[in-house]
């Protein structure tokens, strides 16, 4: 399921290309692309579901307003988003690519993924996919964009 979504995203919606596609035919192409049709179904019920927080008819839970608030991660969350994960997370808040409710959507979205391994790497893009679909998420789509593009030219260890 995660590999038809990366597809997508990087095929149809990182690239622009007009998403006024009909289901059907977007779901033969992607049989005819060698994806089963379980998990194109499973892929596009994804997406519907994060557009629903675009379209404000699901919203993240109700969250603390302190600042010094800490999210504390449930144990089945913490099985599917190791420490590094985690991690990383804290990191996107830190320096401000996520806020309190796109963390929640990230989150959450996570967690509706039917795979049994999950890395940093899949973090990133699901981070990416939910940025580009929250209005008002620009610049934090753009630095986001830049953390997982851009390579250290020059560095050397």
């Amino acid at each position: 399921m995660f590999d038809v979504l990366m597809y997508l995203f990087e095929t149809y919606i990182h690239n622009e290309v007009e998403m006024r596609v009909d289901q059907d035919k977007l779901t033969d192409d992607l049989t005819d692309a060698g994806f089963h049709r379980e998990d194109i179904y499973n892929a596009l019920s994804w997406l519907e579901k994060l557009a629903d927080y675009q379209d404000g008819l699901a919203t993240p839970i109700q969250l603390a307003s302190d600042p010094l608030s800490m999210r504390i991660y449930t144990e089945a969350e913490s099985q599917r988003l190791g420490a590094e994960c985690r991690g990383f997370i804290l990191f996107l808040e830190q320096i401000q690519v996520l806020n309190m409710d796109t963390r929640e959507m990230v989150i959450e979205r996570v967690m509706a993924l039917d795979t049994l391994e999950f890395d940093l790497e899949d973090l990133k893009w699901v981070v990416l996919m939910v940025l580009f679909n929250s209005p008002g998420c620009e610049n934090a789509y753009q630095q986001m964009e830049e953390l997982l593009f851009d390579v250290d030219e020059g560095m050397m260890h």
